[in-house]
């Protein structure tokens, strides 16, 4: 059987991994990609693709989907990455049936796999509903009962894959000498910062085996609104008032929210109490076993806050929670409403290169800057792009401080979200009802 991958380097790699490496009567003859910048044009290598590939596997984008069908005489198209609405899954699907492929979909199951240890999985029905403070919040409960964490962290291969099979992150040195991105960044440092030991990578059974090695406790921090790629004994999974109904119209965001032992609705300081009654009456009717726990994301200003009032302000925000995320507004943008910015900048007349391209590709961007950062050309054009702007400070509001990474020439603040649960501590008491401490279980890869 020939069979074509389409992905988003990440789950796609981890499906190739579980499902279809080491088998003689499957041929993966390509992988292709999309959402990510530069990925397309690279090749899955030997290394990691095994001894049936001795030239590794080519990576194309997904605009050549259907000519690769054809000229590949492709038997099946595996659909391998998240965060994309049901009816743009159907529009790729519908290309790939005319082009004359079968269409298929891989249950969460097929690539869990099981730990030896207990595991909790946070992951989200979208990106940027607050998954990654939701993680770090449950560390912090399990650290607080005693128990040794290691965080697997949803892959980012951005780089070296070879390189980047396994990769452990204890130290910010870690993060310098594996050369990572932003993007890698905003989801590893507020780890480090916290004390958490971090796991990544590409390949995920020797990323658990070692992770195993040195925790009691595997915490899944899930990427975009992806599954867990680990079989969880708590699964739990955030949903966003801000965008009522998408909880069920995304995918696979809607299986998460199907599967989920625990909702959290976060943000509910921020929206309306409609939004909220909203989204809960989805996770009622879609998973009525779900308990849904409320939680707040009150914004920090690190610094003098008063310094917002009456400046212009170039909000500057998480890239991916902006573009593919389709979130018009985050922290930054509430802490300058909050303080009485005279007016957000609008970027758009100021932007170069490869952030212009973005905006471009993503009207609903306004009066905000996202901080795209897949490598360091696109870093550059970021840095370029705000040292241009006319504001009279910068808000950051993405997961890291861009400071340590790219120089500015303006006064700026840096601004977080924590989760603040409401009504008590409901998570604690999960982690203990689910049985996160019970007994190691044998490793093995579930089919």
């Amino acid at each position: 059987m020939r069979v074509l991958i389409a992905g988003a380097a990440g789950r796609d790699f981890h499906n190739f991994n579980v499902l279809f490496r080491g088998r003689a009567d499957v041929e993966v003859v390509a992988f292709t990609a999309t959402q990510i910048p530069n990925i397309e044009g690279r090749v899955y290598p030997a290394a990691l693709a095994g001894s049936l590939y001795p030239d590794g596997i080519p990576i194309r984008p997904e605009a050549e989907l259907g000519r690769l069908v054809e000229a590949e005489r492709v038997d099946e198209v595996v659909f391998s990455y998240s965060d994309v609405s049901h009816e743009q899954v159907m529009h790729v699907g519908s290309r790939v049936l005319a082009a004359g492929s079968d269409f298929r979909l891989v249950a969460p199951r097929s690539t869990e796999l099981v730990s030896m240890k207990p595991v909790v999985a946070v992951c989200a029905v979208r990106t940027g509903a607050g998954k990654s403070q939701t993680t770090r919040y449950v560390a912090r409960l399990l650290r607080d009962a005693g128990r040794r964490v290691a965080i697997l962290r949803h892959p980012m291969p951005y780089g070296d894959l070879a390189r980047q099979a396994v990769q452990r992150f204890a130290r910010y040195e870690d993060l310098d000498e594996a050369d990572c991105t932003i993007e890698e960044r905003e989801e590893y440092e507020p780890h480090l910062a916290e004390g958490n030991l971090v796991f990544a990578g590409i390949d995920y059974a020797p990323i658990l085996a070692a992770a195993e090695q040195e925790a009691d406790v595997i915490l899944w921090d899930g990427g975009n609104n992806d599954t867990p790629f680990i079989r969880p004994d708590l699964h739990i999974v955030v949903a966003d008032p801000h965008r009522p109904g998408h909880e069920l119209r995304y995918h696979p965001g809607e299986t998460n929210l199907r599967m989920a032992d625990v909702c959290v609705i976060n943000k509910v300081d921020s929206a309306s109490p409609e939004d909220i009654d909203a989204v809960a009456a989805s996770i009622t009717a879609a998973n009525p076993k779900a308990q849904i726990v409320l939680a707040a994301s009150p914004v920090e200003v690190h610094g003098d806050a008063a310094a917002i009032t009456g400046k212009r302000v170039l909000a500057v925000e998480d890239g991916p929670t902006l573009t593919h995320g389709e979130m018009a507004y985050g922290a930054a943008v509430l802490a300058a409403r909050a303080h009485g910015a005279a007016s957000l900048v609008d970027p758009r007349p100021f932007a170069v290169g490869s952030i212009a391209e973005a905006l471009r590709a993503y009207p609903h961007v306004a009066e905000l800057l996202p901080a795209m950062g897949y490598g360091r050309r696109q870093m550059e054009d970021l840095r370029e792009t705000i040292a241009r702007s006319d504001a009279d400070l910068v808000l950051i509001g993405t997961p890291i401080d861009l400071r340590r990474l790219i120089e500015l020439d303006k006064p700026a603040l840096r601004v977080t979200y924590r989760l603040e649960e409401i009504g008590g501590p409901a998570l604690a008491g999960l982690l203990t009802h689910h049985g996160v401490i019970e007994s190691p279980r044998a490793s093995v890869v579930a089919g």
